[in-house]
């Protein structure tokens, strides 16, 4: 019997293909090989293929282009640049006063305003992507480092050591978690170490960053020394006194010291001292007495320190880390930008989600209110009623926690896009996603992968930041290996002194013991004194070498190791972030393929489940089914309405993780980083893909010719 109904079966199934027409066959075949064309067997084997990217120079081996730097470069957030300092011209008493740095802005941008109608906030996703780049406080915190690295540049062009600047992400905000990579490629530290740096990122060791000679201080320094001293001593032997029992001393220095290093590691010095001395005291020819001398003192660094590329080592890792801060403010953009993206697309779900368990509620209750109608005229039993007010009930709950959900989903948009949530209007207005995402295609999906890994490479702010950090590493390593020298300083320098003065009323002439006749010593005055000091009178010169060598010098070899060590560090690092970016970019197109045929399969399903609800409540009211079969198709409308929201959502949020990995969502969203840096932003960002919201259509009757399936 089996056997005779499985060759009636198989009859059956040839006459009807033998029924279609040729077009149809044709038709399926083509959809068939699209299907797969556009996803490759995994097990096949790979064709052979020359290397077209190579991170490394060595043949056979992997190598990615140069990445494209973050442009412009200094990206501020206002005109000011800290970079440089006051100008002394014409007050130079601006150098010592304080500069005020503007206080944020806590309130929240106008535009919020604007979008708020009838207590409802109706939120599009240009909108919320303006509001973040405007009032979001992660943005904003990173935008303030683009200013810390400015000064650290001032600092290191007047020979001071860095403080360093932040280039991890800054992760604050709530919701809309992304799985792509966040670790930055660069320092990413605020701890201060010898060079300023920070501690590191993702096991990379910077502690010998800023190591090496001290550079000197390029910003001259003038130091003076004004003092008065009036000093009375008894004295217990007349003798050495001239016969006095006390010898009063009155002094007046006047000595000025200036100084600067330069470049090239040479330290200039002048030193410019003077006295006027008063006293009582026999044995002194002049009273007052004025000394004057200067000294000129020329230091060049010969081994350690020397050259340009030690003493100004500092400025160009300072620049370097101004770029990895812009290129990190470019990388916080668009994890935040992806962020409230999801945050989004979580919104639209909940939204939907809320919307759809209503429906199913008003179902449910015009199904429990039908069956007590019933129920009175007899015609139906007391359980089925007790089933369909649980179902009811069930339906009461599930709208609640979706109610629930949707208000926090809502709570979690506002704090992304706003700044102050204490306004009660605001923060009691719901929240109305406008904008559906479209299943269209990018052109990432259709471009080639080794050519879609290559513009990766180039885009991703983290390989900038890797790059970038591994020329401050050479700076550094060059800078310990010149540390290995000894201090060898060759010197000179060029004086005169200056003698001065009134001879002394009481000075004693020891041949005679008696005092010198007025005159004998001529009145020499502080103007002949200092022209003493210049005409060769009396000069004061020489040159000499200083030099140290330090035995065994376990410190700096240490360090000269350790630098390289760094810099192999930061070599493995990038290999490893070519390595995950890849793989993420080839994740991410598999993400995008499976995601729009899971939405077309939840599509299906809804259609299947909706018809299905549809032919039973028919059914229900012939009296040829029961009311639990349409609780049943009800229940399984919900489900499929919630696997088709899920799936439509993994979709938005894979689509913008894919452009965040390749680093152009600034791009394909016409967004200006310039005017994000400045928290002003001039035009609204555009962003393609995206389609109205639809009402929820009521099923078509099934007809004996069904549409065809969806393209996949």
């Amino acid at each position: 019997m089996k056997l005779r109904h499985l060759q009636a079966s198989v009859c059956v199934a040839l006459t009807l293909v033998s029924t279609l027409p040729p077009a149809t066959l044709s038709q399926a075949a083509a959809q068939q090989t699209s299907v797969s064309n556009q996803q490759p067997n995994p097990t096949a084997p790979a064709a052979p293929a020359a290397v077209q990217n190579d991170t490394t120079g060595t043949p056979g081996f992997p190598q990615a282009p140069t990445p494209k730097f973050t442009e412009p470069l200094y990206l501020r957030s206002s005109l000011k640049d800290y970079s440089k300092g006051k100008l002394g011209f014409p007050n130079p008493f601006r150098w010592y006063t304080a500069t005020n740095y503007p206080a944020p802005r806590l309130g929240d941008t106008p535009h919020l305003q604007d979008l708020l109608r009838d207590g409802k906030i109706y939120l599009s996703l240009s909108d919320a992507i303006t509001l973040t780049l405007e009032d979001n406080f992660d943005i904003a915190i990173a935008r303030i480092n683009l200013d810390i690295a400015d000064t650290d540049i001032l600092r290191a062009r007047a020979g001071s050591s860095l403080r360093g600047v932040s280039a991890g992400l800054i992760t604050n905000t709530l919701g809309g978690s992304s799985s792509t990579i966040t670790g930055g490629g660069g320092p990413g530290g605020t701890s201060t170490g010898t060079g300023g740096t920070g501690s590191g990122a993702g096991g990379i060791v910077l502690s010998t960053s800023g190591g090496g000679p001290v550079p000197y201080n390029m910003d001259p320094v003038l130091s003076g020394q004004l003092e008065y001293q009036a000093q009375n001593q008894q004295q217990s032997n007349l003798l050495f006194s001239g016969g006095l029992s006390s010898l009063y001393t009155d002094t007046s220095t006047y000595n000025f010291t200036y100084q600067q290093g330069f470049g090239t590691g040479t330290l200039f010095n002048v030193g410019f001292n003077n006295s006027r001395v008063t006293t009582n005291n026999p044995f002194v020819t002049y009273s007052p007495q004025l000394t004057t001398s200067f000294t000129a003192t020329v230091t060049q660094h010969l081994l350690q320190g020397f050259g340009t590329g030690i003493q100004d080592r500092f400025v160009l890792q300072a620049k370097n880390n101004r770029r990895i801060t812009d290129s990190a403010f470019r990388q916080q953009l668009l994890y935040t930008i992806n962020q409230v993206e999801n945050i989004y697309w979580g919104l639209v779900s909940a939204y939907e989600d809320e919307q759809a368990k209503e429906r199913a509620l008003a179902q449910s209750t015009q199904l429990t209110e039908d069956n007590r109608k019933q129920l009175q005229i007899g015609t139906l039993a007391p359980l089925d009623v007790v089933n369909s007010d649980a179902s009811v009930a069930a339906d009461k709950q599930a709208l609640i926690q979706s109610q629930t959900n949707l208000e926090y989903q809502q709570l979690i948009m506002k704090q992304a896009i706003a700044h102050n949530l204490n306004d009660p209007q605001l923060s009691a207005a719901p929240v109305i996603p406008t904008d559906r995402v479209a299943l269209d295609r990018l052109p990432e999906e259709d471009q080639p992968v080794e050519s879609l890994i290559a513009d990766a490479y180039a885009n991703n702010p983290q390989i900038e930041q890797a790059v970038l950090n591994m020329k401050n590493n050479k700076i550094t390593i060059k800078a310990e290996k010149n540390g290995l020298l000894p201090v060898l300083d060759a010197f000179a320098f060029y004086g005169g002194n200056g003698l001065g003065g009134a001879q002394a009323p009481g000075a004693l002439d020891f041949d005679t013991g008696k005092p010198y006749p007025p005159g004998t010593f001529p009145s020499i005055s502080y103007g002949t004194a200092l022209n003493n000091l210049v005409n060769n009178s009396s000069p004061n010169k020489g040159i000499g070498a200083n030099l140290t060598i330090p035995l065994r010098n376990r410190t700096a070899q240490a360090d000269q190791v350790r630098s390289q060590m760094e810099l192999r560090q930061s070599e493995m690092r990038l290999q490893q972030l070519y390595t995950q970016i890849r793989i993420q970019i080839i994740n991410a197109r598999y993400a995008l393929t499976n995601d729009r045929a899971q939405v077309a399969a939840a599509q299906a399903q809804h259609d299947y489940a909706g018809q299905s609800l549809i032919a039973e409540q028919k059914k229900y009211k012939l009296g040829a089914s029961t009311s639990a079969n349409v609780l049943q198709q009800g229940r399984n409308l919900a489900i499929a309405e919630n696997s088709l929201i899920s799936a439509t959502a993994a979709y938005a949020k894979d689509r913008a993780a894919l452009l965040q990995l390749m680093a152009t969502t600034l791009d394909r969203y016409n967004i200006s980083i310039t005017d994000a840096a400045s928290g002003t932003i001039s035009q609204a960002p555009a962003i393609p893909g995206l389609t109205a919201p639809k009402p929820e259509a009521t099923p078509e009757p099934i007809t004996n010719t069904p549409p065809p399936p969806p393209n996949q």
